[in-house]
């Protein structure tokens, strides 16, 4: 370590490379990176190269001793790694767009992290992540493996209850809320303090503190939001807003407004399609620009895909844990003894000091009531979806779908569960 870090990127053919890149470069002098591994499989190997090519003229044009590897030999890439991200789509986008139709066909919510298709991503996701635990643990026992796959509180999860990795899941709507507050209020992110309840994509932020004053009620009461590229803008009820006692994710619209978000949905669909097909259409012109052997940065397009910040929340990690600095960073993690309605090992999302030893997970001051209840509704489906996973298991995996809360029978979760299953049999073998 003493003459640098070896980092290696898990999807390294994902759009998102360049910003990761240029975290690196951006802080050098703070977290000193001397070989970068980009890595892909056989399916990846054209956008890898093209999007490798990009990072080697980023650093190239940056002066500094940073070496870009690129490979489809993961071994190769992990082995003495010090930090390991991924940012990996088992069954790529044509994958997510099944994620999104079925529900659809059958009137249910169709969304790749939070809906039923996020399950179907989610026994997609867990074994192949797994497998790759299997290499850290023999080829990088002490590396720290940053999981920002989706959905990553269930994938985080089982990596911590079913390997030896050190993992630390991470989200960009934190990071997305604090530069959206810096610029509403004119102020550094410094001055900024939220505080997170609940699980990824699922969480209240209960206190928002700007230069030492409360902006929580403020904020509720004016419907302010703060809202990402991929959900829907549509509007909160005022009165429900107010009283909730929490700023909410975008992603709880899906709990709180399915009807209407549900409608937004089927629009979408019958005029061209869902955010895949959007995310399709954006990451092809993201490719053909990289292409431009004059591009030497991470082009300002990279914002629409919809991810924004994902890899500046990574560096902002690694360089915590590197440097043993002691800041607060929203991450998930395992609960402990945070939430005392859900387990020690279910992973939640929620403030950390991050040390050079690891997140520790800060108490939470207040969890709404009116919250709880889906909460624990969730987790409940998240572990049951997890064990399905590990397990191959079609009953357990049922179970999970019947008690996701946006599923509304039986008989449209066995409906959903089968048809899902068969779309997915290629990445799915334990089940059949």
């Amino acid at each position: 370590m003493a003459q640098g870090l070896k980092v290696a990127v898990i999807g390294g053919g994902s759009s998102y490379t360049p910003e990761i890149v240029e975290g690196f470069i951006d802080r050098y002098d703070r977290l000193p990176v001397r070989e970068l591994w980009l890595v892909d499989i056989e399916a990846g190997r054209h956008k890898l190269e093209i999007v490798g090519a990009l990072a080697k003229r980023m650093v190239e044009k940056s002066g500094l001793p940073i070496s870009v590897h690129l490979t489809l030999n993961r071994r190769e890439a992990i082995e003495g790694a010090d930090f390991i991200s991924t940012q990996m789509r088992v069954g790529l986008l044509e994958a997510r767009k099944w994620d999104e139709h079925i529900p659809n066909l059958h009137g249910v919510i169709g969304q790749e992290t939070t809906g039923p298709g996020g399950m179907m991503k989610a026994l997609r996701t867990i074994p192949a992540l797994l497998d790759i635990c299997r290499d850290i643990e023999e080829l990088a026992p002490n590396a720290w493996l940053l999981n920002f796959t989706n959905p990553a509180g269930m994938v985080t999860e089982a990596i911590r209850r079913y390997s030896k990795v050190r993992s630390i899941g991470l989200c960009n709507a934190p990071i997305g809320l604090t530069k959206w507050l810096s610029k509403k209020y004119d102020t550094t992110p410094s001055r900024i303090y939220t505080e997170f309840v609940g699980l990824n994509h699922l969480h209240w932020v209960t206190r928002i503190e700007i230069e030492g004053v409360d902006r929580l009620s403020e904020l509720l009461d004016k419907r302010q939001e703060y809202s990402g590229k991929n959900v829907p803008a549509s509007e909160w009820d005022p009165d429900f807003l107010r009283s909730l006692g929490g700023f909410p994710s975008y992603y709880l619209k899906y709990f709180y407004m399915t009807d209407v978000m549900l409608e937004e949905q089927l629009e979408s669909l019958k005029n061209g399609g869902t955010r895949a097909e959007v995310v399709k259409k954006v990451e092809d012109e993201l490719f053909e620009l990289y292409k431009d052997p004059n591009l030497q940065e991470k082009p300002k397009q990279l914002e629409q895909r919809g991810g924004a910040y994902y890899s500046e929340a990574a560096v902002n990690l690694m360089e915590s844990l590197y440097g043993d600095k002691r800041d607060i960073q929203t991450l998930n993690v395992p609960n402990g003894n945070t939430l005392d309605f859900l387990p020690p090992d279910a992973c939640i999302e929620v403030n950390c000091v991050v040390t050079g030893q690891g997140p520790l997970a800060l108490p939470v001051t207040q969890v709404p009531e009116q919250a709880k209840g889906l909460i624990h509704a969730v987790k409940t489906y998240e572990r049951l979806t997890i064990r399905a996973a590990v397990e191959g298991d079609r009953d357990v995996a049922l179970q999970a779908m019947a008690a996701h809360p946006l599923v509304p029978s039986v008989r449209v979760a066995k409906q959903l569960l089968d048809e899902m299953l068969e779309k997915n049999r290629p990445y799915l073998p334990a089940f059949f």
